[in-house]
């Protein structure tokens, strides 16, 4: 009986605390671009001599809007058309708009520093603006733009290109497998699961990885799984990666059966005699001088393979295309009246202008021709007043295309005073609508996001449910915006994140569907412009992964991007040595 307590014992002091973790944000390290620059045609404001550029970067703020110096290149000397060498490394957010700015500068050599003389102006060459995004959805995520800034002056141009630093982007598959496992269970064998931590820097472990629990035995096979290099171990293929094996108990409190270390290189060889792992509990050991091990686990298989990213598919010259679908249902009340959501305030936009805006100003970088179709759904039309539910808001069946998102609010505001607001609020035709574009085009060349603003109450969840499982086999997003205060759960069912939807017994193969209640994102001061970039990174953020899954999942791989571009105008210097 003295050693069932033992084991009572060591089963408290065991219990451990292992909680649900999403091992894809297990902190992965940003998208990095850098970003490559050089002018043509500059200013020439030496007057012995060509300029001697310099090009200085500035970011924004999103909340102070103010522009900071981000870095500078190097100074070249004597050239109007520098291809500068020092380049730009920028983390990269599909789901924010970060502007950027480029001054270009002639450097006195007298005084190198600007900071000492406030750029006067007969040193300022010109500059540019434009958003990261723009750059790396250019064509072969390469930008040539004018510079400006100086009154009637013709002042060259920039080229800006965009490459990925490629940290790693290898996702291992492995399979592991357990034999003669400590029995933990009073009753029955073990449930056992593994966890996996890659070590940091100051010696701490972070959680990557947990497998799925094999109920009762004590030799388990668990299912191989998948795993970006960068989780398991940084990059780093020698860093300690510790591995802990658990008996799992319904109440939470797992026990702990033991643990052994290993490295990625190691993982690497491959099922060999080096990768079978003897399992100990230290605390055992310690107390029991027979103790060998708590079993042993085997690495059955492994395999690595190089994922592609968005980025990958962007410069590839895959295209987004943006649709967005309103909800002119009589629930929004009269828009002359300034309850309605619907209002058009001269001074302010209202909930459905800025939910678009957000969004849209984000997406139109990756839309080479910025013309997007915009729909209406759940209004009478004239001239016979029948009720629609996918009408182009510019009132052109045959081009609901509007011309960029300045388009769109215009074609929205003008359709507010020619149709009548009705019902019921059906959703299905909109998505299916924009189902039928992205079915005739799965090549990977384009990819489809819908946005549908609504304030609220669905008629045709059924309807709408099996166009989203239609859709989720197509390269295609959806997201929905809800205003106004209405109760929005059946958005939250359609949503997806905690149950994948479902229509006749068919799951969706794919969750496309992200949904937000604007009120969340309304910002007590009133600051709109905080409060859109907030919303617009919370719908946008889960798009490039739903991108991808689609593309891995028909196994397209992204076009090779075209050569690199060099500019006319560039020769090979001599340098004297």
């Amino acid at each position: 009986m003295e050693m069932m307590e033992g084991d009572v014992m060591d089963k408290l002091e065991d219990m451990a605390s292992v909680y649900d973790f999403d091992p894809i944000t297990g902190n992965i390290p940003a998208t990095k671009v850098e970003i490559t620059v050089s002018c043509r045609n500059l200013l020439d404001k030496d007057t012995f001599s060509k300029s001697d550029p310099l090009c200085v970067l500035y970011t924004q703020g999103v909340e102070t809007k103010q522009w900071r110096e981000f870095g500078r290149t190097e100074v070249i000397d004597n050239t109007l058309n520098p291809d500068f060498v020092r380049k730009y490394i920028l983390d990269y957010f599909f789901e924010e708009k970060q502007n950027l700015r480029f001054d270009l500068y002639d450097v006195d050599s007298k005084s190198p520093d600007l900071s000492k003389h406030p750029a006067e102006l007969n040193d300022f060459l010109g500059q540019m603006f434009c958003t990261l995004g723009e750059i790396v959805g250019s064509p072969a995520s390469r930008l040539e733009k004018p510079l400006g800034g100086i009154a009637g002056k013709k002042c060259g141009t920039i080229v800006l290109s965009a490459e990925e630093l490629s940290n790693c982007r290898d996702s291992a598959t492995m399979q592991f497998c357990a034999n003669k496992l400590d029995k933990k269970d009073f009753f029955g064998k073990s449930d056992p699961f593994m966890v996996f931590y890659r070590s940091n820097e100051d010696g701490t472990f972070t959680i990557c990885h947990k497998t799925e629990v094999v109920k009762n035995t004590l030799n388990p096979v668990w299912q191989p799984f998948t795993i970006p290099v960068r989780a398991l171990c940084n990059g780093d293929y020698d860093r300690t990666i510790k591995v802990e094996v658990y008996d799992w108990d319904r109440d939470g409190s797992h026990d702990f059966i033991g643990d052994f270390t290993t490295s990625y290189r190691e993982l690497a060889r491959g099922q060999s005699q080096f990768n079978v792992y003897e399992v100990i509990n230290t605390k055992k050991k310690m107390k029991k001088k027979k103790y060998v091990n708590s079993g042993t686990v085997t690495l059955l298989s492994f395999s690595v393979e190089s994922e592609f990213t968005f980025l990958d598919y962007i410069k590839g010259g895959t295209q987004i295309n943006f649709t967005v679908a309103i909800d002119f249902t009589a629930s929004n009340g009269n828009p002359s009246q300034s309850t309605s959501l619907h209002y058009m305030n001269p001074y302010q936009l209202n909930a459905y202008a800025m939910a678009l805006k957000a969004v849209g100003e984000i997406i139109q970088d990756y839309d080479s021709d910025k013309m997007f179709p915009a729909l209406g759904f759940g209004a009478k039309l004239p001239p016979d007043g029948r009720v629609s539910h996918e009408f182009p808001l510019n009132g052109n069946m045959e081009n609901p295309y509007c011309n960029g998102i300045e388009g769109i609010l215009e074609a929205y505001h003008q359709s507010l005073k020619t149709v009548q607001l009705y019902g019921p609020t059906n959703f299905a035709p909109v998505v299916n609508h924009v189902a039928r574009y992205a079915a005739a085009v799965q090549d990977g060349s384009q990819y489809f996001v819908l946005l549908i603003i609504t304030d609220g109450v669905i008629s045709d969840m059924a309807q709408t449910k099996e166009a989203i499982v239609n859709g989720a086999k197509l390269p295609m997003s959806i997201i929905i915006v809800g205003v106004g205060q209405a109760e929005f759960d059946a958005m939250v069912e359609l949503d997806g994140d905690d149950i994948r939807i479902s229509s006749r017994g068919k799951l969706a193969e794919r969750d496309i569907v992200q949904f937000v209640p604007f009120r969340d994102y309304m910002d007590r001061t009133g600051n709109h412009v905080l409060s859109m970039a907030r919303l617009a990174k919370d719908v946008l953020a889960e798009i490039p992964d739903q991108f991808i899954s689609y593309m891995k999942s028909r196994g397209i791989k992204p076009n090779p991007a075209p050569p690199p571009y060099t500019p006319p105008g560039h020769t090979h210097h001599h340098t004297q040595i």
